[in-house]
């Protein structure tokens, strides 16, 4: 027997009040999000949605500062993974050149240069699958160099063992970058040379290392609502939010398997902007790969539905970004600043460092007791 519309209707409703209900008035943050929560969420009303995602917003933040992050390229192409959205695989033709890892003072160079105009955070990105032992001495060079600028650092070099995770917050890297991309239903469509679990390891590894964790996913790669939904379920349902979260959207690289895939709807990417800031209240929402794709109202709806951080400068990575110029004329014409940097706390690196000392003793007692028993 079918069920009646009306009855379809008030279904959906009641879903959506539920949802609607759960995020605004618990006083509590939550990491026990389910699917058809998130997805009511999506689905809700425009501007029902942005109404409820500003007055997130507005609770936890000030809602016309924007944090501004620099993104450097240390070492671009050749990279082992498969990803079917990236230009630097190694396993597609895009015409990218290889580059090796730069040296250090180039990159301090480039720190200063973002530094000198506004950035308050830096980020250096590396096409690897992994750092390797001969690579990691530089690496750790580069943060404590740009961290003596006083400048925020943040790196992502692929997956991390633990002990390279300690070695990273050892020399005071503030955020590690590594996104899940998208649901993990629809992972094994975009990505086959690594696995969604190996990816919420090192998300682990960063996070028992005493640094901030960095964690997104991509839009417009062909994946369902419900993809979107089991993308922002995984990261809001994390032990601990991410302390940002970008939110990409895919631009389509000539020679990639993604290079024809339709259009990603504006309107599609505000709401996961705006859920995401539901679901995340207290996480910095960043727009980062696709704006230069975006119109100054897209935009402008973005930072209303809570985003609050962006990527400043004329190159991603590998794409092309907004330039420079063109973010400040759209920041005078809504009323935005940069949001002003905070300090940086050596006592929460040296209290990360303390606790893996101590529990590196208990590991080692409770192996000493085994042993002798």
């Amino acid at each position: 027997m079918a069920t009646p519309l009306s009855q379809t209707k008030n279904s959906a409703r009641s879903a959506t009040e539920r949802a609607s209900l759960s995020a605004t008035e618990t006083t509590t943050l939550r990491h026990d999000w389910q699917r058809a929560e998130i997805q009511a969420l999506l689905e809700r009303p425009f501007n029902d949605l942005l109404f409820q995602a500003q007055g997130v917003h507005r609770r936890h933040f000030d809602p016309n500062a924007v944090q501004i992050s620099t993104l450097l390229s240390i070492k671009t192409g050749a990279c082992p993974e498969d990803c079917k959205y990236c230009p630097q695989s190694g396993h597609y033709n895009t015409g990218l050149e290889r580059e090796k890892l730069l040296q250090v003072e180039a990159v301090l160079e480039e720190a200063r240069k973002a530094r000198a105009v506004g950035a308050s955070r830096f980020c250096m990105g590396a096409a690897w699958k992994h750092p390797s032992a001969r690579d990691m001495p530089y690496v750790l060079e580069m943060v404590r160099g740009v961290r003596a600028m006083g400048l925020e650092t943040c790196m992502t070099l692929g997956m991390l063992s633990r002990e390279q995770a300690e070695q990273l917050g050892e020399a005071g890297l503030d955020y590690y970058n590594h996104n899940l991309d998208t649901s993990p239903e629809y992972y094994g469509e975009i990505i086959t040379t690594r696995t969604y679990a190996d990816r919420l390891e090192t998300l682990d590894h960063v996070r028992q290392s005493g640094m901030k964790i960095c964690s997104g996913g991509i839009l417009g790669m062909g994946e369902s609502v419900s993809d979107r939904a089991g993308l922002l379920q995984q990261l809001a349902n994390l032990p601990e939010h991410p302390e940002s979260v970008p939110i990409n959207m895919l631009i389509r690289i000539q020679g990639t398997p993604l290079e024809h895939v339709e259009d990603l709807d504006p309107i599609d990417f505000i709401r996961t902007i705006a859920v995401a800031r539901i679901l995340m209240p207290r996480s910095h929402v960043r727009l980062a790969a696709g704006r230069e794709l975006m119109s100054d109202e897209t935009q402008a709806l973005a930072f209303l539905a809570g985003a609050n951080s962006i990527f400043y400068g004329e190159r991603l990575l590998t794409a092309d970004n907004p330039q420079a110029s063109h973010d400040q004329r759209l920041f005078e014409r809504l009323g935005l600043h940069p949001e002003r940097r905070e300090d940086v706390d050596d006592s929460a690196h040296e209290a990360a460092l303390r606790e893996r000392v101590a529990r590196a003793r208990l590991d080692a007692m409770v192996t000493d007791a085994t042993a002798r028993a």
